[in-house]
């Protein structure tokens, strides 16, 4: 008694708009998926013909490549937060120009950066007009601008 395993579709590199869910699909696979997939893939492999023992190498050579380069990938986002967050800081006191709006229509506003705050692993800072008070929204609340606004940096 043996049991097949159905192929695994794949699809061709110029594959059209039907064949994009597909690729979607294949491209968000996680370590655990294939983790799963080798597991039941072993589970039903029939007995009198095992996988050969190089296939079986080379799966495990792929799954500690996909497993390192995982790892890379979030050092490194680890590493752009942190040297943005450094960047930001090295601009307290600093006076700088913002664009205060999304459709770069030409709001601007200029003062000094009086503090950085961290949400979600990216930098914002706050900004105090020349008598050093907090520009706030309509709440009151101090407004939290990115480093993607400053358009000029001063003194």
């Amino acid at each position: 008694m043996s049991t097949t395993i159905p192929p695994v579709s794949t699809v061709a590199p110029n594959a059209g708009s039907a064949d994009s869910d597909t690729a979607d699909a294949a491209a968000g696979l996680t370590s655990g998926d294939f983790l799963t997939l080798l597991t039941t893939e072993l589970q039903n492999q029939d007995p009198t013909q095992p996988v050969d023992d190089t296939q079986s190498v080379a799966q495990l050579a792929q799954f500690s490549a996909l497993s390192a380069t995982e790892e890379l990938n979030t050092s490194f986002q680890n590493f752009q937060s942190n040297f943005a967050v450094l960047q930001s800081a090295s601009l307290v006191g600093k006076s700088v120009t913002v664009d205060t709006t999304s459709d770069s229509s030409g709001s601007t506003l200029t003062g000094t950066i009086s503090s950085v705050t961290v949400q979600k692993g990216q930098p914002y800072f706050t900004l105090a007009n020349s008598s050093g008070t907090n520009y706030t929204d309509s709440s009151g609340n101090p407004l939290l601008f990115s480093t993607n606004q400053i358009t000029a940096i001063g003194s």
